[in-house]
């Protein structure tokens, strides 16, 4: 069968736009040659080969045009295609069942090769949540690990912004086109993950809106690049416990971090750790399960907060003391506090605003206060 006249590079961005291709039908369907060669042959040699009838279709022949306005729109837009035959593929997401063909990547392709903690969450995340996932976050990128998550709202974008605060890199995975960034309130975020050297990638080409059932394959790529996933807050049947399900499946670490009984989002961790998911009050704890070395001097240096450095607080006076132990860490409004301490309100109310901007206390909905780990 006389081939269609493309080079190398413009097959791969057709083996890209296959939508039901994986990695592991290139690998069952390559004879000789590389996978490149596969387009062009005839849809019927493609079938026999095991390549999906669809894909086969496209790939006996694809539309030149549209390869070519990918090709130009990459160029514009700074955007690597690596290829699943390439060394720049991520050796842990090669192992995974049904790996991409191909990533679209924007910014340093190189970090897809370093060690990479999957940080997952709710989008809804309390006060707490949101600064134990930067905490984190900051901790692990200042020790070395990548911080790989979904550049969506809350517990995502946490966990992006603490990596970068310490110094470190992370990786954003979308599930839509690259030329879209979703959601819209993080794109200068994205830019920034960018400008920081990590990157920003998806499987799916240009395009492709942030359709709801992307979002499972974009879940699955999140626990494949890393070599665990650690889950902060998340309900009951939050997306970030398909992640923690798809990284247990692929032979990853699920840690989580243990919560209020009567904090919903706490649910979803707690039904993970029942489930044989590993307890993490500290990110030290992180490091210790996956064995990786950080030495003390480095834990001090990294950041000052008592959980995450293993430094101590400073000193609080007496009536200080006696809000924090009446606070606890379920939310409470300042008239229980009144109750529990015998301060009176006003002086509650700018104690309470103190212990705020030090970054001990996080104001909750309807006005209440809880501690922060």
């Amino acid at each position: 069968m006389r081939r269609q006249a493309i080079d190398e590079a413009t097959s791969w961005l057709a083996l890209a736009r296959a939508p039901g291709l994986h990695a592991d039908h290139l690998r069952a369907a390559v004879v000789e040659g590389n996978a490149a060669s596969l387009v062009g042959t005839s849809a019927a040699e493609l079938i026999a080969r095991g390549i999906p009838a669809t894909d086969a279709a496209w790939l006996a022949r694809p539309d030149v045009a549209v390869l070519e306005g990918d090709r130009r729109w990459m160029e514009s837009a700074g955007i690597q295609l690596v290829s699943c035959d390439s060394e720049q593929y991520p050796p842990l997401l090669r192992l995974i069942a049904a790996a991409p063909v191909a990533l679209y990547v924007k910014g340093n392709a190189d970090v897809l090769l370093s060690a990479q903690l999957a940080i997952v969450g709710s989008r809804n995340p309390t006060a707490g949540g949101a600064r134990t996932a930067s905490e984190f976050a900051q901790y692990l990128a200042h020790g070395g690990l990548t911080i790989t998550s979904g550049l969506a709202l809350g517990i995502d974008a946490a966990a992006h912004e603490g990596a970068l605060k310490g110094g470190g890199r992370t990786v954003a995975v979308l599930g839509c086109g690259l030329d879209e960034i979703y959601p819209p309130e993080n794109s200068a975020l994205a830019e920034r993950i960018v400008a920081g050297g990590g990157s920003l990638l998806s499987e799916f080409p240009p395009g492709t809106p942030p359709r709801r059932e992307n979002f499972p394959r974009r879940n699955r790529l999140i626990s494949g690049l890393s070599l665990g996933t650690l889950v902060v807050e998340a309900a009951r049947l939050s997306g970030s416990l398909i992640t923690a399900r798809l990284a247990s499946e692929q032979g990853r670490e699920v840690f989580a971090i243990p919560g209020s009984i009567h904090n919903p989002l706490a649910r979803g961790c707690h039904q993970l750790l029942r489930q044989g998911a590993k307890l993490v009050e500290t990110a030290a704890d992180v490091l210790s399960e996956l064995k990786i070395p950080f030495t003390k001097q480095d834990i001090t240096e990294s950041t000052p907060t008592n959980e995450i450095g293993g430094t101590n607080a400073p000193g609080l006076d007496k009536d200080y003391e006696i809000l924090l132990d009446a606070l606890g860490f379920e939310p409470q409004s300042i008239d229980v506090l009144v109750d529990r301490t015998g301060l009176p309100s006003p002086h509650l109310a700018s104690m309470l605003l103190i212990l705020e901007l030090e970054g001990r206390v996080g104001l909750h909905p309807g006005g209440r206060y809880a501690r922060i780990s």
